[in-house]
């Protein structure tokens, strides 16, 4: 029982030392000594424990009922014993008998030990989700201090926190000792290891970061209206100001980049994107496509969806590496963007007007007409409604009736707008083919002729040649 003595004084320290209330752990090692004592001495009844304040120990009582005679010595007292303890006592009275605390046993005083340590852990747990659960969301910074099995241990100060293998980035490098902000994710209550759990992936920490680094954001001036992100990679995130005075990707950028940049360290080198917000979708997607520049957007409300056309050498630009940038754009905007080059969206009409012409009986004109207004397909004026579709102008009423019903019919038929636009493609491709091959062939009879051309030249200056010599030793012979 060494280990319970002068509990007082351990508890004392404990208590200041880990910030947890003193009833607290006094209550922790009550629960803790009544356990380890049931696990010994289940059989002898009810047990209490108490702890002694002005000893510093621990005190176990069993409880006695007191009885005229005794059946079971280790549940009963007599009336004799009982009035031992309280003159007062009748028989059916429980009486609490003070237990000999030599006898409590190394085995059961370790036990006792766990499950304070438990207790006391417990206790320490609650205390940081008291004192945490309010700060969700927000970023809080720390020390990294380990690694365990893949997670970062995050010395906060007072506890630990944790970054959990997922919820750091593969292309950023983490060392021990550096400092290291991390959006506030979640917090465990349940559990062995930190309950405060941070993250380096969550969107949140790029919106966080800009805030503390931008004065203008935390005051809501400027507003983040939209963001998205690849972590470790690039980022966009698109601003709005409050104030006609206040240029809203300026304010995020700083003097000279300083802001942006403080982000971008932060971040550890990912690359990030400021655009400006904007009511109008399509103004809005040519913003977030930046730096690629736009020549026209095409909007598809009813699939939610823009096709955005760009210069030919813009395209790669438009689209990023692995397509990084449109798909950025489109998690920022909330918009299927699709994006082409001019050249190739005038392919891509050409085709599917004359899918529209060859479906629906009517010339390229026409086939424009619907085409612009954004029937693409047959698929798409059968999907529609009669009304909606003769409202299109340029063509009458009853001619797009007629359309329609022509449209409605391909549909039954099994006929798809894509298999049809595929045999175009084949025959382009096999008229390409053959065009390439009289090319060829062409290229052949071109070289031939040039070379029969070039040796006909050779042989004429040849016989000049030799015409040349002849005379000159004809002219020889006479002067001689």
């Amino acid at each position: 029982m060494a280990m319970f003595q002068e509990l007082g004084r351990v508890l004392d320290q404990v208590s200041k030392d880990k910030g947890i209330p003193r009833d607290m752990l006094i209550e922790a090692v009550e629960v803790a000594f009544l356990t380890a004592a049931r696990k010994k001495w289940g059989h002898l009844g009810e047990l209490e424990a108490h702890f002694n304040d002005e000893n510093g120990e621990i005190e176990l009582f069993q409880f006695k009922t007191a009885v005229d005679k005794i059946e079971d010595p280790n549940t009963q007292m007599s009336l004799e014993e009982a009035h031992e303890l309280d003159p007062d006592a009748e028989a059916g009275d429980s009486l609490g008998v003070k237990m000999d605390p030599s006898v409590f046993g190394r085995i059961a005083a370790q036990t006792a030990k766990q499950v304070i340590i438990q207790k006391v852990r417990e206790a320490e747990r609650n205390i940081i989700f008291e004192e945490y659960k309010g700060r969700l969301g927000e970023l809080i910074t720390g020390i990294v201090r380990r690694f365990e099995k893949g997670d970062m241990i995050i010395d906060l100060g007072r506890t630990e926190a944790m970054v959990p293998k997922q919820e750091q980035v593969p292309s950023e490098s983490y060392r021990a000792g550096e400092r290291l902000q991390g959006f506030f994710l979640r917090i465990d209550k349940e559990g062995k290891g930190p309950a405060v759990v941070l993250s380096r992936r969550n969107i949140g920490l790029l919106i966080g970061l800009f805030t503390m680094e931008v004065p203008e954001i935390a005051e809501g001036i400027v507003e983040i209206r939209a963001a998205a992100r690849e972590p470790g990679v690039r980022s966009k995130i698109a601003v709005i100001s409050r104030d006609s005075d206040v240029d809203p990707v300026g304010a995020c950028v700083g003097i000279k980049g300083s802001r942006v940049q403080s982000v971008v360290n932060e971040l550890k080198g990912e690359k990030i994107d400021i655009v400006a917000w904007d009511n109008e979708p399509a103004r809005f997607v040519c913003n977030a496509l930046a730096p690629a520049e736009v020549v026209k957007v095409i909007i598809r409300d009813r699939e939610r969806a823009m096709e955005v056309v760009v210069p030919d050498d813009q395209l790669s630009l438009a689209i990023g590496r692995r397509g990084q940038n449109v798909r950025l754009a489109a998690q920022l905007t909330g918009w299927n963007i699709d994006v082409y080059s001019e050249t190739r969206i005038e392919q891509v009409a050409a085709r599917a007007r004359k899918v529209l012409s060859n479906v629906l009986g009517v010339d390229d004109g026409t086939a424009m007409i619907l085409y612009s207004h954004s029937f693409r397909s047959f698929e798409d004026i059968a999907s529609g409604e009669l009304d909606d579709f003769k409202q299109v102008p340029g063509v009458g009423g009853e001619a797009l009736s007629g359309l329609y019903e022509m449209a409605k019919a391909a549909v039954e038929k099994g006929l798809s707008t894509q298999t049809l636009i595929g045999e175009i493609i084949k025959q382009e491709e096999e008229q390409a083919r053959k065009d390439a091959e009289e090319a060829a062939v062409r290229a052949k009879a071109e070289e031939a002729e040039k070379a029969a051309k070039a040796l006909e030249a050779q042989a004429d200056t040849l016989g000049a040649s030799s015409a040349e010599t002849e005379s000159k030793e004809v002219e020889d012979k006479q002067a001689e």
